[in-house]
């Protein structure tokens, strides 16, 4: 029989929960001028004279803002020498000065203005602008019209270059959201009832994250019983319990914008053979993933080595089913997913800093998957967890 599930009430687990104790430090302004100062190295390499960062999780990264993109520009223009300028509608300076994270000169635009004739401006002496992958299409294309005569870059060696590494800050803020996660996790699996439905396991998540002190709550949930546990993002409509049934829950929060993403599965129940075998192999696969973590090592050796383990237990070396549908892992940090990824064809090597998810997930059409899901970070000599692995089926928690 499992261990750890049911048992409790939502009133009483909640009430059990504080604020997370010595949250990790704000990234601090002097990291995020050797931010700068390391993009513009990578953009001599590439020949770029300036670089755009439109609002995203890159904007956040270099310049402190978080904002998302609308159809308003809001971008930073980055000189090889000289201040930042951000490029922003004048109605919002107040909103961005309060945000932001650098020094920089203000480029602002009314709303009959176009911002594409800012960013020309702030480009000006540039002959080329790297670009960020990130920015929409209709800026790109507005910063082209304005801007004919700069030659437009891929600005992902750029930004992906920069953001890939984490800093020790960066690893302390991702290790708060991972640790608080898993203790919602926790939490959850000992709420869980016979006629329990997904929705109220969700909400729960959510106001866990919260009373935790997570940004904004649960950043995404996903919970699935049973045969939906089979689709890796779930069905559609609410499930209730039942006895014998797979739980799959994956879920995360935000610190200060830096994502956690852990997935668990286990019984509501006593475990079918099968269950046990299954969870078993996956169990295998993601513990030889991580260990096969080594500087240096191609990403894409880290799936192969997971995909290794299915096939000698029977399953498809490939994105068949029964077998893994997908990648093994995605790199994490500001976004939740982002470069590079544990796949097939991506042969970034390894290098200390770099953080990815584990999640060698394994699919049995029509009956039940299992996913388990924690992240690492690469060291001088391996790899590094940030939460340890389930233990076992029947105790999925320490």
């Amino acid at each position: 029989m499992t261990s750890g599930i049911g048992g409790s009430t939502a009133q009483a687990e909640f009430a059990e929960l504080r604020p997370w104790p010595n949250p990790a430090p704000a990234i601090s302004r002097r990291e995020r001028q050797a931010r700068l100062a390391r993009a513009r190295e990578l953009m001599r390499q590439i020949g770029a004279e300036a670089l755009i960062i439109g609002a995203g999780d890159s904007l956040r990264y270099f310049a402190g803002v978080p904002w998302g993109a609308t159809e308003r520009l809001v971008a930073m223009v980055l000189p090889l020498e000289g201040a930042p300028r951000m490029v922003c509608p004048r109605f919002e300076l107040g909103s961005l000065e309060a945000s932001l994270g650098v020094d920089a000169e203000m480029l602002l635009w009314e709303e009959h203005e176009s911002p594409y004739e800012l960013v020309a401006r702030a480009a000006t002496g540039a002959t080329s602008l790297a670009i960020d992958p990130a920015l929409p299409f209709f800026a790109f294309n507005g910063i082209a019209k304005a801007a004919p005569a700069l030659t437009l870059l891929d600005g992902a060696p750029v930004v992906d270059g920069c953001r890939m590494i984490k800093s020790p800050p960066e690893l302390a803020l991702m290790s708060q959201a991972k640790a608080m996660t898993l203790e919602v996790h926790r939490r959850v699996a000992r709420i869980l009832a016979p006629g329990i439905t997904t929705g109220e396991v969700r909400r729960f998540i959510d106001q866990a994250h919260r009373a935790l002190g997570a940004d904004n709550g649960s950043s995404f949930c996903a919970v699935q019983f049973g045969q939906a546990s089979a689709y890796p993002h779930g069905l559609p409509g609410e499930q209730a319990l039942e006895e014998g049934q797979i739980v799959l829950i994956d879920t995360g929060c935000q610190v200060q914008g830096y994502n956690s993403d852990i997935t668990r599965t286990y019984v509501f129940g006593e475990p079918s053979a099968e269950q046990r075998h299954v969870w078993e192999i996956e169990k295998q696969a993601q513990a030889a993933a991580f260990a096969a973590v080594k500087p240096g090592v191609p990403c894409e050796e880290i799936d192969a080595v997971a995909r290794r383990v299915l096939v000698q237990a029977g399953f498809s070396p490939d994105y068949e089913l029964p077998g893994l549908p997908h990648r093994t892992g995605h790199g994490i940090g500001l976004s939740i997913h982002e470069a590079p990824y544990l796949v097939r064809g991506d042969k970034t090597p390894l290098a200390p800093g770099m953080c990815f998810s584990n999640e060698p997930m394994i699919v049995i059409p029509d009956k039940f998957g299992v996913r388990l899901e924690d992240h690492f970070h690469v060291t001088q000599d391996g790899a590094a967890w940030f939460t340890q692995p389930q233990p076992s089926l029947e105790k999925p928690f320490d």
